[in-house]
């Protein structure tokens, strides 16, 4: 940087110049609903969500008629296995190269690994030799995708729209699931398996092609891993950029960050850990979530079939309560996007969490199914909501050079730790019933909720606006 030429002593002092023009405001606040870059990020990951759910029914159906139930079972398994393990690492190797970078490439190489699986299909039949080294490969890039693509928003839109990016990107989740069955199993009932699996490469080509296109703003902290992405060589569009956490996003930042791409991965692991637990907002986060998703998570996933079961609605009562979730679910993203700015996210939090712990035990009490799919929906709502703000405050409080690291911890807590429960949930369904466990998950969820408010800095959070 050039430093500014100095008067000689005694010159008159010149006046000063004048301030440059500041950047259009449409251009610096525009809303994410508008920004065509965030659609085009929305739509890649929507490409992205079907092409996940096509690839499990794919695998799922040639599981199934490759050998026993037991077989099918332990080639599921093989696919989550991996992503469990590799989670942390993955928000390492995203802080390292760049989450824009490793997004595009385990996007090509998921891409790559269906057609390769499609085209092998095509000319033998389905066998654990060929499923179970695809469901690891998978599982494994999977770990290495959802980091980097959960920590993409921050880098695509101002931080006053990142609520709304998290309501359209639940928007997006639940169409993608909404679509994914149908679309999976047209595919099986026209080409079988092969066709399953190409339909999947192809929504992950679309996402890459589409990923491709996305422009990232200029943060320092991974320009040197995602130099592709810069707009303008040399220039520093992000000095001095406030996120809010009294982190540096300029060249100090950068410096930052060339030195931690020297150290080895398991001491970045390290110090991501220890960057969360002395968070005065991370730290209680991480925690809610972790408390609150086992709280949940086993009675709605598991229970829910227990208690259709249980009380004789069937599968019909069972698809009407999960219905009842996702449409709950969906209304809260939806209002998330529209409105786009939540004032007090963690007091939103540990409230939406109260109100959803007392719906999910009204699940198991309801007298009739009517009224459990609409303590369902309520549940959803709530539940909904409350991830929503969740994602969008841990995503504004977190330093850049972090949020790899943080997305994959927090990705964790509520995907891969979470189904460890489920068969402790089963056994205590069927010594206790499903209302004692039901009460049960829900009293753990308001614990989480408790923690959430005890906690003055997640309390007093805000979100930028």
């Amino acid at each position: 940087m050039t430093s500014t030429p100095q008067p000689p002593l005694g010159a008159p002092t010149p006046a000063p110049a004048p301030a440059p023009a500041p950047a259009p405001v449409s251009a610096a606040e525009r809303p994410a609903h508008r920004d065509g870059n965030v659609l085009r990020w929305l739509t890649a990951y929507t490409a992205s969500m079907i092409g996940d759910a096509v690839y499990f029914v794919a695998l799922a159906w040639a599981a199934t008629r490759t050998g026993s139930p037991g077989q099918a079972g332990l080639v599921l398994a093989l696919g989550a296995a991996p992503r469990a393990v590799l989670m942390l690492a993955g928000g390492v190797i995203a802080d390292r190269f760049g989450p824009r970078r490793v997004v595009i490439a385990s996007d090509t190489a998921r891409c790559l690994v269906m057609l390769a699986v499609a085209a092998l299909l095509t000319v033998t039949d389905p066998g654990l030799w060929l499923l179970a080294p695809a469901a690891l490969a998978f599982g494994a890039l999977d770990a290495l995708f959802l980091p980097a693509v959960g920590a993409l928003p921050p880098r695509l839109t101002t931080p006053g729209q990142l609520a709304r990016v998290q309501g359209m990107r639940g928007v997006a989740a639940r169409i993608g699931l909404v679509t994914a069955g149908p679309l999976g199993g047209l595919a099986v009932s026209v080409g079988g398996s092969a066709a399953a699996f190409g339909t999947a490469g192809a929504l992950f080509a679309l996402s890459l092609a589409l990923l491709a296109a996305v422009r990232i703003r200029p943060l320092h902290t991974d320009a040197d891993a995602d130099a592709d992405a810069d707009t303008g060589s040399g220039t520093d569009t992000g000095t001095g950029t406030d996120t809010g956490t009294g982190t540096d996003t300029g060249p100090g930042a950068s410096a930052v960050a060339r030195a931690e791409t020297e150290q080895p991965l398991h001491t970045q692991l390290a110090d991501g850990l220890r960057y969360i637990a002395r968070h005065p907002v991370l730290r209680p986060l991480v925690l809610v979530l972790a408390i609150t998703e086992l709280g949940f998570s086993g009675p709605a996933n598991i229970g829910i079939a227990l208690l259709a079961q249980e009380r004789g609605w069937g599968a019909t009562g069972l698809g009407w309560i999960i219905g009842g979730f996702g449409i709950g679910a969906g209304a809260a993203s939806a209002l998330l996007a529209v409105r786009g700015r939540i004032p007090r996210p963690g007091v939103v939090q540990s409230i939406t969490l109260i109100t959803g712990a007392a719906a999910l035990a009204a699940i198991a009490y309801a007298p009739s199914m009517p009224l459990a799919v609409a303590a369902a929906g309520c549940t959803g709502l709530s539940v909904g909501l409350a991830g929503a703000v969740s994602a969008a405050l841990q995503q504004t409080v977190t330093a850049p050079t972090h949020l790899g690291r943080v997305t994959s911890v927090c990705t964790l807590a509520t995907l891969g730790v979470a189904p460890l429960c489920y068969p402790a949930v089963g056994a205590a369904v069927g010594t206790w019933g499903t209302g004692p466990v039901f009460l049960a998950g829900a009293a753990l969820s308001a614990l989480g909720a408790a923690l959430s408010l005890c906690a003055p800095a997640l309390r007093a959070a805000r979100l930028p606006h």
